[in-house]
């Protein structure tokens, strides 16, 4: 974080120093943090109220680690102290310490799928043209904004934030801690379908973020997928000047004659009003068009030339773990690491890399329960069942009770031409014994489900103690 005094942290949370001698003598430059075993001299910890811990039991531990503890209860030590909870708090220090910085750009990303890679996409391209912050992984949230915002230092250019939601508002609140002049939106899928209550809702808690951008007057920009209705609609709810992104002809910044090699990584031309140039991705799976589309659409709103952005995309590797990771085991195995999330849009485009890397070998399909789906849930793991039929997987292990139905979609199929069936397991650990069981050289297998379900331990176990 930026040098700042104690008395200064205090006036921009509107809370009170408490036990400090001299509160404007007190330097904070370093880390913020809502983990106590993480905190650092000079660094700020946020006592955050959790699910699991309260962090204001954790205060001792970050004081004795040499950070400056920012409350709302009293710790019995120099803190900061605010009335309210310390999250708002967290939200409000960010934005104060934004407004410090003498001219950054935040680029703001939504979507209910593809948001992580795309965010590691537009860091890698922006990196070329001046400081930037971007998180690692998904720190989305409205503990995951404020702390990326925080790690920004004074000759930071671009901030790249990635924002989810649950529900209403959660985007608008993350955008008055962030203000994005660009903001892009995905897609519009059945993720936390649940909690908002159908593709309809999802997409106006989306709009939030093209409705918080500046006017076109001003520098806003909205880009937006152009090949998903929902998300083309939100062109009427912005005063952003709007760019498309897709595979059609209308499309601003298209891709066209995309083919994918033996590892399921997609070529394809790079079409923008600025000219043209060839795209060989190192990530894979062809959904992943999409997300450099949309990458390159940021780029090029802020000067990069074509030739640069192309050759960007194609240098940019994974940066954030459990998406799409692909490694080839000394005996032939190759385990694709998907494990991070999953939702149904998500799940498809997975399997169907899948299918395109094994070039006709034969396949594993390790699904898990995709959480968040509402009243759909059942419907939606059985589509996935059935596509797995589709698609010829060889073989499907369907992991814990809440997964059941993908085994439902997928007996309610006709069997592959080897008549192998699919099996249920009750957790990673059987599906771990299994497959060590079973796999063999050639084999490729996908692990992919919610996070909650802990299957990248599955992936993780493939790679552990193989020998060439």
């Amino acid at each position: 974080m930026i040098p700042l005094t104690v008395a200064e942290i205090a006036a921009a949370v509107g809370g009170r120093p408490i036990g400090f001698p001299d509160p404007g003598a007190v330097v904070v430059d370093g880390p913020v943090v809502i983990d106590s075993r993480a905190a650092a001299p000079g660094g700020l910890f946020v006592a955050v109220v959790g699910e699991r811990a309260d962090g204001h039991e954790f205060a001792d531990e970050a004081r004795a680690r040499g950070a400056v503890v920012l409350s709302h209860q009293d710790t019995s030590g120099p803190e900061v102290m605010v009335d309210d909870e310390t999250v708002p708090a967290l939200g409000r220090l960010a934005r104060a310490v934004l407004a410090r910085l003498p001219d950054p750009l935040v680029v703001g990303l939504t979507g209910s799928s593809g948001k992580t890679s795309t965010k590691d996409l537009v860091a890698h391209l922006l990196e070329s043209l001046g400081p930037t912050v971007a998180p690692k992984g998904s720190f989305n949230t409205e503990f995951g904004v404020p702390l990326t915002v925080l790690s920004a230092e004074r000759d930071t250019r671009y901030l790249v934030i990635e924002m989810g939601a649950r529900g209403a508002g959660h985007i608008a609140y993350l955008c008055d801690v962030a203000p994005p002049r660009i903001g892009v939106v995905l897609n519009v899928g059945a993720a936390h379908a649940g909690e908002f209550g159908g593709r309809e809702a999802t997409a106006r808690a989306k709009s939030e973020l093209v409705q918080a951008l500046p006017a076109a007057a001003a520098g806003g920009v909205a880009i937006l997928n152009d090949d998903d209705p929902l998300v083309r609609e939100m062109a009427a709810v912005t005063t952003a000047r709007v760019v498309r992104f897709g595979r059609g002809e209308a499309a601003d910044v298209r891709a066209e004659d995309v083919v994918l090699d033996g590892q399921a990584r997609a070529a394809f031309l790079l079409v923008t009003g600025h000219g043209s140039a060839p795209v060989r991705l190192r990530l894979y799976g062809e959904h992943q068009v999409s997300n450099a589309l949309a990458a390159a659409a940021v780029a090029l709103e802020l000067g990069m030339p074509v030739e640069a952005v192309a050759a960007g995309l194609g240098d940019a590797r994974p940066r954030s773990r459990w998406r799409m990771e692909v490694t080839e085991r000394p005996d032939g195995v190759t385990v694709v690491n998907d494990a991070y999330n999953a939702n149904p849009e998500s799940v498809r485009a997975a399997l169907q890399a899948l299918v395109a890397m094994a070039a006709g070998g034969r396949t594993w399909a390790v699904l898990g329960e995709m959480l968040e789906l509402g009243a759909s849930s059942a419907e939606e793991h059985a589509a996935v069942g059935a596509l797995v039929s589709r698609l010829g997987v060889s073989r499907l292990v369907v992991v814990g009770d809440g997964a059941r139905a993908i085994q439902d979609g997928r007996t309610g199929q006709e069997l592959d031409a080897d008549g192998e069936e699919s099996v249920f397991v009750p957790d990673a650990d059987a599906a771990l014994a299994l497959l060590r069981d079973e796999v063999r050289p050639g084999d490729v297998v996908l692990v992919k489900a919610s996070r909650r379900a802990g299957l990248e331990r599955v992936a993780e176990g493939l790679l552990e103690g193989v020998e060439a």
